[in-house]
């Protein structure tokens, strides 16, 4: 009913990836590490090892303790996706404050979980600049904004502060040790496609070339990363590429 792949690629610009990926079994994630070092590697992967951990530990383990409540008012799986990326910000925050050579390390985060007790709908949560989108037909809606300062008050104010500070995060997992965030759900109705991507994706190719790629319906998964990716490359690749697919076919 539902297929899943994922692909991530150094780009043609950096000597090392620093995203890291996870497709798991109903849970999709994607970090893109910052920091000098090699700790933007450091960040990633403690970001989706330790999402994909508390995901897994939260399926299998009804007595679970929820370190930072649980919010009777939204889902268990809005808890588990909010306590996970909390969970997360605070070990690469933990690890960030000990040990000098990843001081100030962060990365971004973007993750969904399609609920086992209900396949139809999907819960998803973001920080930073990492995106998530709802492919469906011919239309592609971004469900997340970036976290980031030309999308801030400020930039609002000042029309040319937009373009200059579109990479600038407001927001990262490991900055500070607690971080907020909105969690949400989305319904999914056959043949709709959801993307979890890295800028490295969105800044090199707009959304109508991405939109061009995922509406060939009769194409593999499989495929449809490999040209995302493939497409970011060929217009020059200058960061690493993430790609997160899921298409739902009842």
């Amino acid at each position: 009913m539902i297929q899943y792949c994922g692909r991530t690629d150094v780009g043609r610009r950096r000597a090392r990836n620093e995203d890291t990926i996870l497709v798991g079994d109903g849970l999709l994630v994607v970090c893109d590490g910052m920091g000098g070092h090699q700790a933007g590697d450091v960040a990633s992967r403690i970001g989706v090892d330790t999402v994909g951990a508390f995901i897994s530990r939260s399926q299998a383990d009804p007595e679970l303790t929820w370190p930072y409540g649980f919010d009777p008012s939204v889902s268990l799986d809005a808890n588990r996706i909010r306590t996970a990326i909390k969970l997360a910000n605070r070990a690469i925050y933990t690890r960030a404050a000990a040990e000098d050579e990843y001081a100030g390390m962060g990365t971004t985060v973007a993750a969904t979980l399609v609920g086992h007790a209900d396949e139809a709908r999907f819960t998803y949560g973001h920080v930073g600049d990492s995106r998530i989108y709802l492919i469906r037909g011919r239309q592609m809606l971004q469900l997340t904004r970036d976290d980031s300062l030309a999308n801030s008050a400020w930039a609002d104010a000042d029309a040319g502060v937009g373009t200059v500070m579109k990479n600038v995060l407001t927001k990262a997992l490991g900055v500070r040790p607690d971080v907020e965030f909105d969690v949400a759900a989305h319904d999914l109705l056959a043949g709709d496609i959801v993307l979890l991507c890295s800028d490295g994706l969105t800044n090199m190719l707009d959304d109508q070339a991405i939109l061009e790629i995922l509406a060939r319906d009769d194409e593999h998964l499989e495929k449809m990363c490999d040209e995302l990716v493939d497409g970011a490359n060929a217009r020059g690749g200058r960061d690493n590429i993430s790609v997160l697919l899921l298409r739902y076919r009842p």
